[in-house]
């Protein structure tokens, strides 16, 4: 890195770590530098040189963010999301033409370097979140019961074991009907050839029996309904 300079900028003294790989993926596609499959290492480039980087981590500055990436001698500095996406291109440098938001978006990040008092290393530290309140654990019956719920939305989920992903219909106001009353709230289940011909639409109001189970979506929706039958849209 000696014969071409790269000029860096350095990050505040504190910045974002990752909790784990798993909010490293969620927040990569996020900023739209990856699809399905998380990407580890990527090129820093100017006009005449590139080198490998991997992201350790981010700062928040005025409602986004600007990540934080590490040479392989260990440099630090700061660069915005979209302006790294931009330096993977094959084009990338040939000509130093930069649109004026990219531009606009650059100078800030360098702000958000040039604003440190002093380069001192920078320590990762975790974020600190907002304490959430803690899902309680439903207790869940065992034998088939009817349900009235609400179709949310239609989405995928990832099959480890095949290279498609399957369909997957979510359900909202998810509720227990009967001698034993119980919301569920959100739930799941597998959008079937069966399902499908019934035509859902997003916003309907079903009426079904099937089973519930402790399995998860999400962070958010915990539980999934399995075989639901007797289906009526209400």
């Amino acid at each position: 890195m000696e014969a071409v300079k790269i000029k860096y900028y350095p990050p505040q003294e504190d910045y974002i770590a990752f909790d784990n790989d798993e909010d490293y993926a969620e927040k990569g596609r996020g900023w739209g530098l990856f699809g399905k499959v998380p990407k580890t290492q990527f090129w820093y480039k100017n006009s005449a040189v590139q080198y490998p980087v991997t992201i350790k981590g981010y700062q928040e500055y005025r409602n986004m963010s600007v990540l934080v990436v590490e040479f392989d001698n260990g440099q630090l500095t700061c660069i915005h999301p979209s302006y790294l996406k931009e330096m993977q291109s094959g084009t990338f440098g040939r000509e130093a033409v930069i649109d004026e938001t990219e531009g606009a978006d650059e100078q800030e990040t360098k702000g958000v370097a040039e604003d440190a008092a002093e380069e001192k290393p920078a320590k990762a530290v975790k974020a600190a979140k907002k304490p959430k309140e803690k899902k309680e654990k439903l207790e869940l019956p065992a034998d088939k019961v009817k349900f009235t719920a609400k179709v949310k939305e239609f989405t995928t989920k990832p099959n480890p074991f095949s290279d498609r992903d399957d369909e997957i219909l979510l359900l909202e106001e998810v509720a227990i009907v009967g001698d034993s009353p119980l919301a569920i709230g959100e739930a799941w289940c597998g959008y079937s050839n069966t399902l499908k011909g019934f035509g859902f639409e997003v916003g309907q109001a079903l009426e079904f029996e099937g089973k519930v189970v402790d399995k998860k979506f999400n962070k958010e929706i915990l539980y999934k309904v399995n075989n639901p039958s007797k289906i009526k849209i209400v």
